[in-house]
């Protein structure tokens, strides 16, 4: 069975498939504009010490975000 949490609890090495994004229409917009859009697959690579950012990889590149914005993306893991 498949866990749905959110994406700033997923653990470097593990991967994840994005379900949905919450929030207001312009972080909304600015998260899609970045590449996680439904149905792509994420990998978390690094989360910072005090857990900002999380460095994750989508798409074949690289991206930082702030725990706020990774809170906003709900995620099934793989």
């Amino acid at each position: 069975m498949s866990e749905i949490v959110t994406l700033d609890t997923v653990k470097p090495g593990e991967k994840a498939t994005v379900v949905s994004i919450d929030g207001e229409r312009d972080i909304k917009k600015r998260i899609n504009e970045m590449g996680l859009t439904r149905g792509s697959v994420v990998e978390v690579e690094r989360v910072a010490p005090l857990g900002d950012p999380l460095d994750i990889k989508v798409r074949g590149y690289r991206l930082s975000l702030r725990k706020e914005e990774a809170s906003k993306v709900a995620v099934e893991k793989l």
